[in-house]
């Protein structure tokens, strides 16, 4: 058999048109192995099952994040969002594979299950980055920032996904700023209220601790 030089991606869309067509349970190996190009073996070289081919691009992901995360950033905070950038330009370059997946993906309970649970491969990695990048930050702040990136990320995505038009990076990046002003992050301050800000002078010779201590008092 000749094989289709369009490995893996090649397969990947093959299998998602036969999902879509017919069904994932009445859609065999077999049937997607023919219909890509490849052989029985091949396709399980490269994935370990159905459910495999329909997330082939996940785990090179958070590979990549992971990476990205580990360099050097001034701002860990401006880090993450960049991280949950790159993952939606990487479904953005392909809208249309990625609309045929989310509309496989959202008939299987099964692969709908297997989803929720990639998301939280993403706000966990985005937790633990904040927690080592940010030695002391308050862990509800590390969980909630990344809970927040992560979800503000999925509701612009799905907004591609479920169109048919695509989507500016510019959205995403309008709501990933609301989400740093938030929590007081962003750099820029336009547009905040005078009340938003807080100005404190403290002698030199005063604890850090202390000096965390009254600002806390003053904001609670």
């Amino acid at each position: 058999m000749q094989e289709s030089a369009q490995m893996p991606g090649g397969v990947v869309a093959a299998a998602l048109d036969l999902f879509r067509s017919q069904g994932f349970d009445q859609t065999s190996v077999e049937q997607i192995a023919k219909a890509a190009g490849v052989s029985r073996s091949t396709f399980f070289r490269q994935f370990g099952g159905k459910e495999d081919v329909v997330f082939p691009d996940h785990e090179v992901l958070l590979g990549e994040l992971r990476e990205f995360l580990a360099g050097s950033h001034p701002d860990p905070w401006e880090a993450v969002c960049r991280a949950s950038q790159l993952v939606f330009a990487h479904f953005a370059n392909d809208p249309e594979l990625a609309r045929l997946r989310y509309q496989v993906v959202r008939e299987v309970p099964a692969l709908r299950e297997r989803e929720i649970v990639t998301v939280f491969r993403y706000e966990r990695l985005f937790d633990d980055y904040l927690r080592r990048a940010l030695p002391g930050i308050d862990p509800l702040d590390a969980v909630g920032f990344a809970a927040g990136v992560t979800a503000v990320h999925n509701h612009v995505l799905r907004q591609l996904l479920r169109g048919t038009k695509p989507v500016a990076p510019a959205v995403l990046q309008k709501a990933l700023d609301d989400v740093r002003r938030r929590y007081g992050v962003l750099p820029d301050s336009a547009g905040a209220r005078e009340d938003d800000l807080v100005v404190a002078v403290f002698p030199r010779a005063m604890p850090v601790a202390e000096m965390s201590r009254r600002v806390q008092a003053e904001l609670s």
